[in-house]
C-alpha cells in the first residue's frame, strides 16, 4: 500500500502562515520545499558555489508543503481541511496528490517525541512512554492532529494555561486539533471544556485523547467553523490558529468571554503580531501579556 503525498503550493510570502496551517492538519508529518535562498543555504552548509542545474531550476517564488497521509486514510477529508484553513487565512494555493512508497511513518516519528515539561505544572507525555513525575501528566499520541506540545505556538498556550487555570473554569478551545489545550485545562482543574474544529478528523482525535486522559466526561468535541458552535460564556478561550483567523474571530470573543476571563491567542508569526494586536484592540480586548518564542507570538487578553 502507498502513502498519499498531498502537495500544497503557496507563494513564498505566505509560506510561514501556510506551514502553520498545514501543521494543524498533518497526520503523518510534513516536508517543505523552499528554494528561495538556495545559494545562501548551499554556501553556509556545504561551503561550495557549484549547484546542480536541476536545483537551480527550482522555483524561488513558491513553497511546496508536502502533507503525508498513511495508507487507508481518506485524502478527501484532508483536502477539505486544507481548503477551509487556506480560505480562512486568505492564502491562495494549488494542491495535487501523489502516491509514495509506504514507510512506517508513525514508528519513525516516535523516536523524536519525548516527555516535555512545560510551565510549572504540566508534563506532556507520549502515551507509549513511562514517565515518573509529580507534574500533571497529559498523555498524547503525536501525529494524529496538530498539537503535541513541541511546536512553539502550542507550548506558549500551555504555559499561559498553566498560569491562568485555577480550577472550576469553563473553557472553549477554538481550532482544537489534538485537543491538547482543552485537555490540559481540564487536567489543571477546569470544570469542563469544548473543543471546536473545522476538521472532523481532528475532533475525533481530540475526543480520543480526552478519553486517554480520563476527562472524556468533561470534554465536548464540536465540528464547526471557529466560534459558531460556542454558547454562553467561558472563563478561558484559547485559539491556537493562524493570524487571519484570529483577526476574523476577534469581534466575537468579547461576547463569549466571562467577566474576568482570558482569551489566549497564538499561531501568530511575529511579523504579523502588530496587525493582530490592532485587531484585538479594535474588538475591545486588552492585551495583558505577550509571550514570544522563536518567531512565534502568543497574546493573553482580557475583555
Amino acid at each position: 500500500m502507498e502513502w498519499t503525498d498531498i502537495q500544497l503550493t503557496v507563494a513564498q510570502k505566505d509560506a510561514e502562515q501556510a506551514e502553520a496551517a498545514a501543521t494543524m492538519i498533518a497526520e503523518g508529518g510534513i516536508y517543505i520545499e523552499d528554494y528561495s535562498d538556495l545559494e545562501q543555504q548551499v554556501a553556509e552548509i556545504a561551503h561550495v558555489d557549484l549547484i546542480e542545474p536541476e536545483l537551480l531550476a527550482k522555483p524561488r517564488d513558491v513553497v511546496i508543503i508536502h502533507i503525508y497521509l498513511e495508507p487507508g486514510a481518506q485524502p478527501a477529508e484532508t483536502l477539505g481541511a486544507i481548503q477551509a484553513r487556506m480560505e480562512a487565512a486568505g492564502i491562495p494555493y494549488t494542491v495535487r496528490t501523489a502516491g509514495v512508497a509506504q514507510e512506517d511513518w508513525q514508528n519513525g516519528w516516535r523516536k523524536y517525541y519525548h516527555p516535555m515539561e512545560i510551565g510549572r505544572r504540566l508534563a506532556v507525555v507520549p502515551s507509549w512512554q513511562a514517565y515518573d513525575t509529580d507534574r500533571v501528566k497529559l498523555l498524547l499520541d503525536p501525529g494524529l492532529a496538530f498539537g503535541t506540545g513541541g511546536h512553539e505556538t502550542t507550548s506558549l498556550c500551555l504555559e499561559a494555561l498553566d498560569e491562568l487555570t485555577a480550577g472550576g473554569e469553563r473553557v472553549l478551545d477554538i481550532g482544537t486539533g489534538s485537543g491538547i489545550l482543552a485537555i490540559a485545562a481540564l487536567k489543571l482543574g477546569a470544570a469542563c471544556a469544548e473543543g471546536v474544529d473545522i476538521d472532523p478528523v481532528a475532533v475525533r482525535t481530540a475526543c480520543e485523547n480526552a478519553a486517554l486522559n480520563g476527562v472524556a466526561g468533561q470534554f465536548t468535541g464540536l465540528v464547526g467553523d471557529l466560534s459558531d458552535k460556542a454558547s454562553g460564556t467561558y472563563q478561558i478561550i484559547t485559539a491556537n490558529i493562524v493570524a487571519n483567523a484570529i483577526i476574523s474571530l476577534a469581534p466575537a470573543v468579547p461576547g463569549l468571554l466571562a467577566e474576568g476571563g482570558h482569551f489566549i491567542a497564538s499561531g501568530i508569526i511575529d511579523t504579523r503580531a502588530q496587525e493582530v494586536a490592532q485587531a484585538l484592540a479594535k474588538a475591545g480586548l486588552t492585551i495583558a501579556q505577550r509571550k514570544d518564542k522563536r518567531g512565534w507570538v502568543c497574546f493573553v487578553c482580557t475583555r
